[in-house]
Parts: C-alpha cells; sequence; structure tokens
C-alpha cells in the first residue's frame, strides 16, 4: 500500500511527525510540512518541497508520474504519482530532499540523499 510505503519513509526522518491538516495528513518537521499525501484523479500521489527548477524539470521529463500540485505548485513543490509499480527508492529521495530544504539546517544536515 502506497501510503503506509510513503509514512514508513516520511517517519524515519529526524524529528518527523504526521499531523492532520487540510482534510488529511502532513509529514512535519518541527512544524513545517515536507511531504503532504494527497490523491489525483483518485490516485494517491504525494506533494513535496523541490529546489528551484526541478519541478519544471520533472514534469516536463515525466509527465504522466509528476505534476504542478495546486496550492503550493506555485512556490516551486512538485507532485508525484504514488501508483502500486512506482519506484519507492526514487520516492524516498524526492522525500528526504523535501525534508532537507525544510528541516533546520542541523537536522537536513543528518539526512543523505
Amino acid at each position: 500500500m502506497p501510503a503506509a510505503r510513503l509514512e514508513t519513509i516520511c517517519l524515519a526522518l529526524p524529528e518527523a511527525t504526521l499531523v492532520p491538516a487540510f482534510g488529511g495528513i502532513t509529514y512535519r518537521v518541527r512544524n513545517r510540512i515536507f511531504a503532504m499525501p494527497r490523491e489525483r484523479e483518485g490516485r494517491p500521489a504525494v506533494w513535496l518541497k523541490a529546489p528551484p527548477g526541478s519541478q519544471e524539470i520533472l514534469t516536463g521529463a515525466d509527465p504522466d508520474r509528476f505534476f504542478r500540485p495546486p496550492y503550493v505548485g506555485p512556490k516551486g513543490w512538485v507532485g508525484m504519482m504514488l501508483d502500486a509499480d512506482c519506484d519507492f527508492e526514487e520516492v524516498a529521495v524526492l522525500v528526504r530532499r523535501s525534508y532537507r530544504l525544510i528541516a533546520p539546517k542541523r537536522l537536513g544536515a543528518l539526512v543523505e540523499g
């Protein structure tokens, strides 16, 4: 189940918490959101903070898997589909990257790519 795998990835990060918000759940570090599980067209997805330019690169390279999410998309966040056949190693890399962008530097430094 994609939601359970995503939860395992997110909650393994230092000081990560699961917080209900916006009609769903969010994963946070020190009350700052780094991952938001959502649905897109009835399919599981996650919204993640991304470095400048990454949203355009990912959505351009694979528009069936990556998308610009509503609300946070204009701030550079990227959405990723979490279909059963998705590569959860790649999901973990993108979640850790989002975490490092959001977390205080001391905590972010504890997390590898």
